[in-house]
């Protein structure tokens, strides 16, 4: 398969298919200089590769699990890689709550809502701490 049908199939453009290999992603059949031509399991690690990325894995971790002889995939990492996606959500559904209270809090201004200056307070910091975020949590 040349690299326009890899292309075409994937939705991935063609200097992404370029760089991929030049990280050694993905390997093409040919030599250097010739109209990249790739094996049919080309498909099949750019899927894991789509997939890494949705997951939030960087190319190099991606690419430790990507062998010639298939793919070796690092449970531990994608265990520590789910807990910090769940920590994610857990800060995304509390900013989420805590703009829906703000949205119709009874209180006069947004600056006189406790719990939208806690939520203030929060962003400022960086990052949305568990206490503030316990503040919003109710059983998922």
């Amino acid at each position: 398969m040349d690299i326009a049908q890899v292309a075409k199939r994937t939705g991935i453009a063609s200097s992404t298919l370029r760089y991929y290999e030049q990280r050694g992603l993905i390997r093409s059949l040919g030599p250097a200089g010739t109209r990249r031509q790739f094996p049919a399991k080309v498909l099949d690690d750019l899927a894991l590769i789509a997939l890494g990325q949705a997951g939030g894995l960087s190319l190099d971790e991606i690419q430790s699990m990507l062998t010639p002889t298939g793919p070796v995939i690092d449970r531990q990492l994608l265990a520590a890689k789910a807990v910090e996606i769940d920590a994610t959500i857990r800060q995304l559904r509390a900013i989420s709550r805590g703009l829906k209270h703000a949205a119709v809090c009874p209180a006069k201004s947004h600056a006189a809502c406790a719990t939208f200056r806690g939520l203030l307070k929060a962003a400022a910091s960086g990052a949305l701490d568990r206490r503030v975020q316990s503040r919003f949590r109710r059983d998922d």
